[in-house]
């Protein structure tokens, strides 16, 4: 692979129901995102000199941190999201040059490219993987790219992550006005339990797996915050599908409402998951008897 390489553009893959996103807004109200990778990353602990695929870009605002522990080293920024990794370049290439590549794909579109078969020191990732619903193919598809001994460590949403918001969203989607737009759609993430996913990570052929849950509300200031952070960062699958913008509106102003009734107001009662996990180092031949 050379240092440096141009976004692709043709990579859509099966991951995700998402494909775009209000970068400018993540970037801006990703707060808790970024507060959360940032524990992440203290369990990552770097020589320098690695080459990190940080799986789920976004923004690149914990790309950034990461980049910082590697000053001999540089990330593939991979992301599913164009406007995304487009807010990442403007954001990261001023100061990191070709030290990071931007890649524009889907995460279980990885096999499209072959230069990044064992090339990976470590996948890191914060925030994405809850967004894959497959996540058998996704361990998989990220052992592939790791170098024999090369680590996993990553966080997403897991177990009961924002529950009431999530059956509140659903109530809303099966009724009359908007089951037309969404049919029989069983929402847009897997939130994983740790057993569950120590499973699917050994299954993958991972080895020395780690997982558990953290429970880590965030409660947002007003009705105004609430109401961007729903639409930016949790809600967008669910507002592609109603194609009424009247309808739209009416969709989060009633999620907004809810919020508003909750004890405290307007919390996010996220739950995330940790996960670790390294791929096995190259088999040495058994010592031959009699020699």
């Amino acid at each position: 692979m050379t240092d440096r390489m141009a976004a692709e553009r043709d990579g859509t893959g099966t991951g995700s129901d998402i494909r775009e996103w209000n970068a400018a807004s993540y970037h801006r109200v990703a707060n808790p995102h970024v507060d959360w990778g940032r524990a992440v990353l203290d369990r990552l602990p770097l020589r320098g000199d690695e080459t990190v695929l940080d799986a789920g870009c976004g923004t690149g605002r914990l790309t950034e941190l990461v980049l910082e522990q590697l000053p001999r080293g540089k990330v593939i920024a991979l992301d599913q999201s164009a406007n995304m990794l487009d807010q990442a370049r403007a954001s990261l290439e001023p100061r990191f040059g070709d030290r990071v590549v931007y890649l524009h794909r889907d995460l279980l579109a990885l096999d499209r490219e072959p230069k990044l078969d064992r090339a990976v020191d470590v996948v890191f990732s914060t925030a994405t993987f809850h967004w894959v619903r497959d996540h058998a193919a996704l361990f998989r598809a990220l052992l592939r790219v790791l170098k024999p001994g090369g680590r996993l460590v990553a966080q997403c949403g897991g177990g009961p992550n924002i529950a009431a918001i999530v059956e509140r969203a659903t109530a809303i989607l099966r009724s009359d006005r908007y089951a037309p737009f969404v049919g029989d759609w069983p929402g847009p993430w897997e939130f994983a339990d740790p057993a569950t996913t120590a499973d699917r990570l050994r299954a993958a052929g991972f080895v020395d797996v780690e997982t558990g849950l953290v429970h880590a509300p965030v409660t947002m200031p007003d009705a105004g915050a609430y109401r961007e952070f729903l639409t930016t960062v949790v809600l967008g699958t669910h507002l592609e599908r109603i194609h009424d913008e009247t309808l739209r509106r009416e969709f989060i102003a009633s999620l907004v409402d809810a919020g508003t009734g909750d004890t405290p107001p307007f919390v996010l009662d996220y739950w995330r998951l940790n996960l670790q996990a390294r791929r096995p180092t190259a088999a040495i031949p058994a010592a031959r008897h009699g020699k």
